[in-house]
């Protein structure tokens, strides 16, 4: 069964790197049998700019109903101050699609690449799973008095059973059919006691169903420095939006940068997006010097969700290959180009696979 990738490239580097991972998808299509169908939309500042058009009307059920995968690039650009064709695109998609689990594998590939003092591969290996459809970033809350000196803003931070309940389920559901053994996660309820006192209770309870998996509870800063000093200790961290999207990018940087970092937004048994996180960088777009790896590793983790993780299981194992090979982008110290690193990593996944093992 033929697989539907929506591909929306984005702006600045996101439309660079996405190009790699496309040229992958493509490449295995033509030479190893890949059963996938790409098409591209051209959402992003351009169009913005061009026609006021950020989220097309009808683009969310047309997304539900004909793909399979949504691949999305990184949005961003300065013509856009206020960015809110990046926000209609990537929160209306994560909202409107109700993708609640965010997804961020933290695995380190290269030991030379880890910020810690004699840590290995083995050290850095987690999966953080973020609330994505609550907290904070749903945007209620407004300005009073704006531009006085009485100024008063107020961000509510969002909490719900259902939310709570539905990501904490997820995380130890996942914990256990991939056979690992800790689950921790992390609130400040010993500051926001009302919405994050409804993490603790929902914890509580979920806890109990799986007797199987040590379940643990940090503080989101002393599970921040806890990262730090051992981040083996780790296997499942699961936490609500804001801190989650803070926390992911340390353990980003945990594994070499967050040109490293694939991500995806999951609603299990629905269509999904998986997204590079690094920003759309325009101070370099079109230089042909941004890091694809975080693209092509992404590319790798949709298609494990669409059944090939076989096919996902080698692109990471190539990117590994080029890391240790210095096969690398100026970002991490070498001086290969965008396409130069997208090219390597292309064609050894290629040489290695027979169409036998994608189909």
């Amino acid at each position: 069964m033929t697989r539907r990738i929506a591909v929306i490239p984005g702006d600045g580097i996101g439309i660079e790197v996405t190009r790699e991972a496309t040229a992958l998808l493509e490449a295995l299509k033509r030479r190893a049998r890949l059963p996938v169908e790409v098409v591209e939309f051209d959402w992003g500042a351009e169009k913005y700019l061009r026609e006021g058009v950020s989220l097309p009307s009808g683009a969310l059920r047309m997304l539900e109903r004909e793909f399979d995968a949504i691949f999305i690039g990184a949005l961003g650009d300065p013509r856009v101050p206020s960015n809110q064709h990046a926000a209609d695109i990537l929160l209306g998609i994560r909202f409107g699609l109700d993708l609640y689990v965010n997804q961020r594998p933290v695995k380190l590939l290269e030991a030379k690449l880890c910020p810690l003092k004699s840590r290995s591969e083995k050290d850095v290996n987690f999966v953080i799973f973020r609330e994505n459809t609550e907290g904070p970033y749903v945007g209620i809350g407004g300005i009073f008095k704006p531009g006085t000196a009485g100024e008063v803003a107020v961000q509510e931070d969002l909490n719900t059973r259902k939310g709570v309940e539905r990501i904490l389920v997820y995380a130890f559901e996942y914990a256990q059919k991939q056979g690992l053994k800790r689950v921790c996660m992390s609130d400040k309820s010993n500051a926001l006691r009302f919405g994050h006192g409804l993490w603790q209770s929902v914890y509580g309870e979920v806890r109990q169903r799986y007797p199987a998996i040590e379940s643990r509870h940090l503080y989101i800063d002393t599970l921040a420095m806890e990262m730090v000093r051992d981040p083996g200790q780790f296997d499942v961290i699961v936490t609500s939006n804001m801190l989650g999207d803070i926390i992911s990018d340390l353990g980003a940087q945990l594994q070499g940068g967050i040109g490293l970092a694939p991500s995806a937004n999951l609603h299990p048994g629905r269509v999904s997006m998986f997204e590079t996180v690094h920003g759309s960088a325009p101070q370099i777009a079109g230089k042909n010097i941004a890091n694809p790896m975080a693209a092509l590793l992404t590319a790798g983790l949709m298609l494990d969700r669409l059944g090939f993780s076989n096919i996902g299981m080698e692109i990471e194992r190539v990117v590994a290959e080029a890391l240790r090979q210095d096969c690398v982008t100026p970002d991490l110290g070498g001086t290969r180009s965008t396409t130069g690193v997208g090219g390597w990593i292309r064609e050894r996944v290629l040489q290695s696979l027979q169409p036998t093992q994608v189909m």
